[in-house]
C-alpha cells in the first residue's frame, strides 16, 4: 500500500470517528448496547490481534468508560476512597481525577468493592453513583464538585451488599436513579442543582440499571427493583405497571431489555430465571402480561442483546458453568447454547457481535438462530473482565478488574 492511500485510509477513519455517536452513558447511545450506523469494522485480525492504540493501569472497579469529544469518563476505586477520571479517549492520559472518601467494604471482598456504576453525560457535567449511593455532579472541564445526594444516608435508601450498582439516566432536566426507599423506590433531581424533582413508590432496589422505552407514544421509564419489574411515567413517578420478577438476596444485576412487538426481556441468576413481558398501550395507560418464562435460562451479570428475534446472553455462571445462549424472543426456545464460550459482554455494531469473555479474550462473531461464526478472536486483558465493551466509531474501549484498554477495529 502506498504512503498515500494510507493517508486515504487514515482521513476516512478520522472522519468516521467524528461522525460516530458518542457513547455518553452506561450501554450506548441508545442504552441497549447497540451502535447505530457503525462504520465498517474490520472483520479479521492478526495473530495478535486488534492493533492497541494504547493500555494504563487503573484502580479497582468495574465502571464502564463514557466518551464524548474527545473525554473518556469512568471510576475507579482504593481503599476508602473511589476516583472519578477525566481522560484523553485519544491517548488515556489523565486529564483529571477527583476523589470521594467512604468506608464501605463489599461482602465479596476477593471480587473487589467497587465501583460499578457508568458516569452520564449531559451537557457541560457528569454524573456518577458510587457504591455508597451518592450521586455527584461534576463540571466536565475540571471534575469540581457541582452537587452531590446520598440516596443511602439521605433517602433511606435500601442498602446492597456488594454496593451500590445502577448507572443514572437522563430525563429531560432530571436525572433518575433507582433509591429503594418508602416513597423512594426512583428520584429524579434537577441537573442543574440536585434537588428532588419527584421521588414515588415503595420496591427496594437491586443491582440493575433502568431505562426509557416509548410504547406507542407514551414515554416510560423502565426498573427492575426487588421482587418486581415496573414501568413508571417519568415525568411524575406515577406507578403505570408492575410483573413479579423477585431474586434470591435481591441480586438481579441485568438491565431490561426492549424488544421489537413492545416486549421486554429480563433475567437473573438467583432463582429468579428468565421472562419475558408484552406491554399493550391502553389509553394513557399500559397492561403488561407475561409471555413465557424459564427458570433454566438464567443471566449471572453482563448484559443482553436482541438481534432479528433472537436473544443473546451468557446463562448461568453462579457455581455453573455459563453457557453462550441464543433464545428465540417470542416464544423462549433455545436455539442453540456454547460452553466454549464463556462468561461474556457483549456489543452489537456492523452486524457483528463484540463479545469480551471474562476470562479477558476478545471475539468478533456474527450469530445467528443456527450458531455462532468467529471471525476473529484475542487474548487482551485478565480476570475479571466483567465490564462491557465500548465503541465509538471503530475505537473499542474495553476494561478488566485493574486496566483500560484501547484497540482500533476499523
Amino acid at each position: 500500500m502506498t504512503r498515500r492511500e494510507c493517508l486515504i485510509l487514515a482521513a476516512a477513519a478520522a472522519q468516521a470517528q467524528q461522525k460516530s455517536p458518542a457513547w455518553r452513558q452506561w450501554s450506548g447511545p441508545n442504552r441497549n448496547f447497540e451502535v447505530p450506523d457503525s462504520p465498517p469494522l474490520k472483520p479479521q485480525w492478526p495473530a495478535a490481534g486488534p492493533r492497541v492504540i494504547w493500555k494504563r493501569p487503573l484502580g479497582e472497579g468495574y465502571s464502564s468508560p463514557s466518551i464524548d469529544n474527545g473525554v473518556l469518563y469512568t471510576m475507579y476505586g482504593t481503599p476508602g476512597a473511589q476516583t472519578t477520571i477525566a481522560a484523553n479517549a485519544a491517548t488515556g492520559k489523565t486529564l483529571w481525577e477527583q476523589t470521594a472518601h467512604h468506608s464501605f467494604r463489599s461482602e465479596a471482598p476477593d471480587m473487589g468493592h467497587g465501583p460499578y456504576a457508568t458516569p452520564l453525560v449531559a451537557a457541560d457535567r457528569i454524573f456518577t453513583a458510587g457504591v455508597t449511593g451518592r450521586v455527584e455532579c461534576r463540571a466536565r472541564k475540571n471534575g469540581a464538585l457541582l452537587w452531590k445526594q446520598d440516596l443511602w444516608y439521605e433517602h433511606k435508601g435500601n442498602r446492597l451488599p456488594y454496593g451500590y450498582a445502577s448507572s443514572p439516566i437522563a430525563f429531560r432536566d432530571t436525572i433518575i436513579m433507582p433509591c429503594g426507599g418508602r416513597g423512594t423506590a426512583l428520584i429524579a433531581f434537577r441537573q442543574s442543582d440536585g434537588a428532588v424533582a419527584r421521588a414515588a413508590n415503595d420496591y427496594p432496589n437491586v443491582y440493575s440499571s433502568p431505562i426509557l422505552i416509548s410504547l406507542g407514544g407514551l414515554e416510560q421509564l423502565v426498573a427492575l427493583m426487588d421482587g418486581y419489574l415496573i414501568g413508571v411515567n417519568p415525568h411524575n413517578g406515577d406507578l403505570q405497571w408492575r410483573m413479579p420478577f423477585k431474586a434470591s438476596y435481591s441480586i438481579a444485576v441485568a438491565a431490561p431489555v426492549w424488544m421489537p412487538g413492545n416486549r421486554l426481556f429480563i433475567s437473573s441468576e438467583y432463582d429468579a430465571g428468565t421472562k419475558v413481558v408484552s406491554l399493550e398501550r391502553k389509553g394513557a395507560g399500559t397492561e403488561a402480561k407475561e409471555v413465557w418464562s424459564s427458570n433454566r435460562l438464567r443471566l449471572h451479570h453482563g448484559n443482553a442483546i436482541c438481534i432479528d428475534g433472537t436473544i443473546y446472553f451468557s446463562s448461568g455462571g453462579k457455581g455453573s458453568v455459563a453457557l453462550m445462549s441464543a433464545v428465540d424472543a417470542a416464544s423462549g426456545k433455545i436455539h442453540w447454547q456454547d460452553r466454549t464460550v464463556s462468561k461474556a459482554t457483549f456489543v452489537w455494531a456492523d452486524k457483528k457481535l463484540i463479545t469480551l469473555h471474562q476470562d479477558g479474550t476478545l471475539m468478533l462473531a456474527q450469530p445467528g438462530p443456527e450458531g455462532l461464526k468467529i471471525l476473529a478472536k484475542a487474548e487482551l486483558l485478565t480476570s475479571n473482565a466483567w465490564t462491557p465493551p465500548v465503541l465509538v466509531g471503530t475505537r473499542l474501549y474495553l476494561r478488566d478488574r485493574k486496566s483500560l484498554i484501547a484497540v482500533e477495529l476499523g
